[in-house]
């Protein structure tokens, strides 16, 4: 785990500091790569989905609902970046809201605009430990546990939907025991190996629940703007297990992932493919909207900190 750490921060360094051609080769490899996965499943997906209805679908939306979409998205970040403060908090790091907000925007640009270069997690690491001098390994396991607390949250609200679809055969009993039984395991392990990471543990689990809940809603909201009628539960369900998939950063931005996710369930579940395959779209062009906004600190560096009075970090010497 700490050479996993150190990795994360060097390859930060290296993508911030003058590259070298080997530098600049691995980078435009990881993007070319990641762009041949996302056209190859692109290409499996619209082979079995006809490509002028989802377009038909995109033309004709309701756009006020779109926008409705677009701002239960933003609010999502919102908390979501509201979350990770508290882990920072546990480790005594006290992050001005503001600049704690400005930096998650920087973070989800790097993540969804440079596939090749810096990671939004890998620079929030690399910023906090030059600038405040906290120990990268800190800042890494604040980091995880708010990754963590987001896939808790898709399980319990998973959970929930498999009540709501009779096309899953299986007693209730089974996955609720499963995730009671996984909360547990993982409540143990976060308090008996990170108990540090545990003092805002459940306030920061709770805003994981309304940060899923909120992009559930843009997804509802989508599906309005297109006159839907049916049942709802499929295609949110659908969206959680396809929003799974897309951990492993083998595309750009999980675009691919999520519409070959949703097109594949369409096999279980009785839902549209055409909007499977326009959900994902529309929400991936939603979080790129947003991630754009993280440009503007690219571009403007020291509107970054500005106005803010430095973080004021009190961590313990011996981290027992």
């Amino acid at each position: 785990m700490k050479d996993l750490i150190e990795t994360e921060v060097e390859e930060t360094e290296r993508a911030v500091e003058p590259k070298t051609w080997k530098d600049i080769l691995w980078s435009v490899t990881k993007v070319a790569l990641k762009f041949a996965v996302t056209s190859v499943l692109l290409y499996f997906v619209f082979r079995k989905v006809d490509f002028q209805q989802v377009k038909f679908r995109l033309v004709h939306a309701n756009y006020w609902w779109m926008l409705a979409a677009l701002m239960s998205y933003f609010v999502s970040i919102a908390i979501s970046s509201w979350r990770l403060t508290s882990f920072f908090k546990s480790i005594h790091l006290k992050l001005d809201s503001r600049f704690n907000f400005r930096l998650y925007l920087l973070g989800l640009f790097y993540n969804f605009l440079l596939p090749g270069g810096i990671g939004g997690d890998g620079y929030k690491i690399y910023l906090l430990n030059k600038t405040y001098k906290l120990p990268a390994k800190k800042v890494f396991w604040a980091i995880m546990f708010d990754r963590l607390s987001g896939l808790w949250a898709i399980g319990l609200i998973i959970v929930a939907l498999i009540f709501l679809i009779p096309q899953i055969d299986i007693h209730m009993g089974i996955p609720l025991s499963i995730f009671v039984v996984g909360s547990i395991i993982y409540y143990f392990v976060a308090y008996k190996f990170f108990k540090e990471y545990t003092h805002y543990f459940f306030q920061a689990h709770v805003k994981a629940v309304a940060v899923q809940s909120l992009q559930l809603l843009a997804i509802v909201f989508i599906m309005i703007g297109q006159d839907f009628t049916g049942k709802y539960s499929p295609y949110l369900l659908s969206f959680l297990i396809s929003a799974l998939a897309t951990i492993i950063p083998i595309s750009i931005g999980g675009a691919g992932v999520r519409e070959t996710v949703f097109t594949w369930l369409t096999k279980f579940f009785p839902m549209e493919k055409s909007l499977t395959v326009f959900l994902p779209g529309t929400f991936y062009l939603i979080s790129i909207i947003v991630a754009l906004l993280g440009l503007y600190y690219v571009l403007r560096p020291s509107r970054l900190e500005e106005g803010l009075t430095k973080a004021e970090v009190n961590f313990e010497k011996d981290s027992k």
